[in-house]
């Protein structure tokens, strides 16, 4: 499976509400934190709803 890596990179400040439990679920709690996931439909749509918010890269394996 691939693992793709998300970073923070805009303030979650003044954003609604779902946007930051949406990043929460993500794992992302500060801004320039990174973290690293599988590939899944669930997490790709997570990915989806902040795309404005946070750039993906993908991992070489």
């Amino acid at each position: 499976m691939a693992k793709i890596q998300i970073k923070q990179v805009k303030s979650r400040i003044g954003r609604p509400e779902r946007q930051k439990r949406t990043l929460d679920a993500l794992g992302l709690r500060k801004m320039n934190q990174v973290v690293e996931h599988n590939a899944t439909p669930d997490i790709l749509g997570m990915v989806n709803k902040v795309r404005h918010r946070v750039p993906v890269t993908e991992v070489a394996e």
